[in-house]
């Protein structure tokens, strides 16, 4: 672990190589799992604000759980997170002509309808932040879904904070991904 004023970032942040690989994985992170996309209460209040400019991308399934549980539920950590659809794949995905899950949120976010692209922790997966006593820690998730992914980061040389730069940033700033780049290069120095 390395330590940026309170955020303590694992170095397989650093370490392990990860481009997301659609073709590959179809979107599988937003279907399978054990729960929903976690949510910030901030993030719950802006979904319910623009969730008329969401509706139109969202499948009848979706719709359908939101309309009967809102867009989030409490999950066993007792924290907000989306809504599931029959306790599987998020409220808000839908499937495109090749079968890929897409963002229902992300895709009024790109036809110009909102100004909130997704949730933070949809935006930095593999990284997933958890609260500390006295900050936050950033950790990569490894998980079998992503095996594509890691091929496709190790084959194009990217570790997975180059690769999450943007969110990255909208999340903790550009000095922070400054500080990123510098402990990166500090790490290369040390294994040489």
């Amino acid at each position: 672990m390395v330590a940026i004023a309170d955020k303590l970032i694992s170095t397989e942040v650093f370490d392990r190589k990860f481009v997301c690989d659609l073709n590959a994985c179809k979107g599988a992170c937003c279907v399978e799992g054990d729960g929903g996309a976690p949510l910030t209460f901030e993030e719950v209040d802006i979904l319910e604000d623009i969730l008329d400019d969401v509706v139109p991308f969202m499948r009848p399934e979706g719709i359908e759980a939101i309309q009967k549980s809102g867009v989030f539920y409490v999950d066993a950590w007792n924290e907000p997170a989306t809504t599931l659809v029959e306790g599987k794949e998020c409220a808000f995905v839908y499937f495109d002509a090749q079968g890929i899950t897409k963002c229902a949120i992300e895709q009024a976010y790109l036809s110009g309808k909102t100004t909130w692209k997704k949730p933070i922790s949809c935006h930095l997966y593999p990284i997933r932040v958890k609260k500390l006593s006295e900050g936050i820690a950033l950790n990569y998730e490894e998980w079998d879904i992503c095996k594509p992914a890691c091929a496709c980061g190790e084959k194009l040389d990217v570790p997975v904070y180059k690769f999450l730069r943007e969110p990255l940033i909208r999340a903790f700033g550009d000095e922070f991904y400054a500080d990123l780049e510098g402990i990166d290069e500090a790490l290369k120095n040390e294994a040489r």
